[in-house]
């Protein structure tokens, strides 16, 4: 798992893939955790994004660096019932404008089950992180 959390912190951003209907959406985020043997992301209850784990929690990260090499993160969204988590996540991301008592907003944080991770070379193989 270190390796993929490596990468991430190296890209900086990365994108999140779900599916909305028949529709593939992707998006950027660049908020991550590693706590308890995990990788945690978060996105908000208010958002399509969340909606659309909900009904299909398979989703896919990608990830670029300078190097041109890219990640693929693919798993099941499972969202984590310890809110702990949330407010670790939003204190460290700088997120407290957003997920607050006024605002109502709630970071749902998830982490990947089932899940495959390959580093691909621009002109290459790719190498299993996982």
């Amino acid at each position: 798992m270190s390796k993929v959390k490596d990468f991430l912190a190296e890209a900086g951003v990365f994108f999140l893939a779900t599916v909305d209907g028949s529709q593939p959406k992707l998006r950027p985020l660049g908020a991550f955790l590693e706590t308890d043997g995990k990788l945690l992301f978060g996105v908000g209850d208010f958002k399509n994004v969340y909606r659309q784990m909900t009904v299909n929690p398979l989703v896919e990260l990608v990830a670029c660096k300078p190097n041109g090499h890219w990640l693929r993160y693919t798993g099941r969204a499972v969202f984590e019932t310890d809110e702990t988590y949330a407010a670790q996540m939003i204190k460290k991301s700088g997120l407290e404008a957003i997920y607050n008592e006024q605002t109502g907003n709630k970071l749902m944080v998830f982490h990947l089950e089932d899940a495959t991770a390959v580093e691909i070379a621009v002109m290459g193989e790719g190498e299993n992180l996982l």
